[in-house]
């Protein structure tokens, strides 16, 4: 489901991916194009510094939500990455900054996170969980790895303690995670100069413009809306009511069925907010500002409200939390997700 922002996802080169892990939150770059000739330690450790920030954010949000969340998994606060996700051009570079002694490696740790504290640390490389060992590498794509790993993750209990075994400068070392639930939801940076957010209802990719745009409260804002898209199912009811995502989908049932969507996952992004800690007046903050520029104006989509509607929508929200509500609180409009989209 895409936001209000851009409609194409843009490609450059320099494009990977990469999973914050716990099992699972997922982030970093979508499906490679070659690389860019030159791919540096500088480079990469930008990524890397990226999808840290994006992990962080992503992390904070589906750990603080679990309540809200139908669909859950282990969110430890690795982000973690494999090695057929970079080109082969750029694979020896990757291998030297990332260490890459298994097809899966750990790229960062989110600080204070579950990981953090069981003593998991960047750069180390994954051998195995719960007794099972990681995907091996075995072509076909350059999230094919990746994505093995994930299902590997998903299968672990939420509840339940993760055993892992890393290796690091050829020594191994067993490591338990403490059980770490929160919301099943890969949070996926794509590099590229549009801003363009999308939800597919396991999948929340952001593109790395927001990152240079805004700072973390912002893009929380975007982040938040985004994983409420994913809570309240839209995808799979969207479909279920047979709307229109081609050339039709601003007219008609096909437009207002969206932007009941989009207006429903800005009022639930109040309580993800909330209850990550992040005051939710930053999002009428956003509205009111930077979201009213990218919002063009009388060119915006039928699909969404306008800037200064949604302001409106999120204010009411705010004012209509209960006095004293607790944290987390699950708002009256989580009720609609198993509701049919008319």
């Amino acid at each position: 489901m895409s936001s209000p922002f851009h409609r194409i996802i843009a490609q450059c080169p320099l494009v990977r991916s990469a999973l914050l892990a716990g099992a699972l939150l997922t982030i970093g770059a979508a499906p490679n194009p070659p690389a860019a000739a030159g791919t540096d330690r500088t480079t990469l450790e930008a990524l890397r510094a990226a999808d840290l920030r994006l992990g962080a954010i992503g992390y904070r949000l589906a750990r603080a939500n679990a309540a809200l969340c139908s669909d859950l998994a282990p969110v430890t606060g690795m982000i973690v990455h494999a090695i057929d996700q970079y080109d082969v051009a750029e694979q020896a570079v990757a291998r030297s900054i990332f260490g890459f002694e298994t097809g899966i490696a750990v790229e960062a740790v989110v600080p204070n996170s579950p990981a953090a504290r069981a003593g998991v640390q960047a750069n180390d490389s994954i051998i195995g969980i719960n007794g099972r060992p990681v995907p091996a590498t075995a072509g076909g794509g350059h999230v094919v790895t990746r994505d093995a790993f994930a299902a590997m993750l998903d299968a672990q209990p939420a509840d339940r303690p993760l055993a892992m075994v890393l290796r690091r400068a050829g020594r191994e070392r067993p490591v338990i995670i403490p059980a770490s639930p929160g919301c099943r939801t890969l949070f996926e940076l794509r590099i590229g100069p549009s801003l363009d957010a999308v939800a597919d209802g396991r999948l929340v990719q952001i593109s790395s413009r927001f990152l240079e745009r805004f700072d973390d409260s912002q893009l929380a804002v975007v982040v938040a809306h985004e994983l409420s898209h994913n809570i309240l199912r839209h995808h799979v009811r969207l479909e279920a009511a047979k709307v229109s995502r081609g050339v039709f989908r601003e007219l008609g049932r096909n437009g207002r069925i969206f932007r009941a969507t989009e207006d429903d996952a800005d009022r639930l992004g109040v309580h993800l907010l909330r209850n990550a800690g992040w005051d939710p007046a930053a999002a009428v903050a956003f509205w009111q500002g930077p979201g009213a520029q990218i919002d063009g104006g009388i060119f915006h989509s039928r699909t969404h409200s306008s800037a200064g509607k949604r302001t409106e929508n999120i204010a009411a929200e705010i004012a209509a939390i209960p006095p004293n509500a607790p944290i987390p609180y699950l708002p009256p409009v989580l009720k609609t997700r198993d509701q049919p989209l008319e």
